[in-house]
């Protein structure tokens, strides 16, 4: 079982796509639901977490797999 509810795939798109794409998928997510963010972006390690302070999400934190670097955000 994954860790997450919702995967949204943003491999090749730069700051601050990641960011905007995740923000939008979100809103169509319950309060709760976990949303795995696949990046290659390494400013997406800033901007996620910068990103769910201010909207009041929950970044649950990131690990590599391979080149992509998962993210998981709770929806607030």
């Amino acid at each position: 079982m994954a860790d997450w509810d919702e995967i949204l795939d943003c491999e090749g798109l730069l700051c601050p796509l990641p960011v905007l794409k995740a923000r939008k998928r979100l809103l169509t997510l319950a309060s709760g639901a976990v949303l795995c963010v696949r990046a290659t972006d390494p400013m997406a390690a800033v901007d996620l977490p910068h990103f769910c302070a201010e909207a009041g999400h929950t970044y649950l934190g990131s690990r590599p797999e391979g080149a992509v670097t998962l993210h998981l955000v709770r929806r607030g």
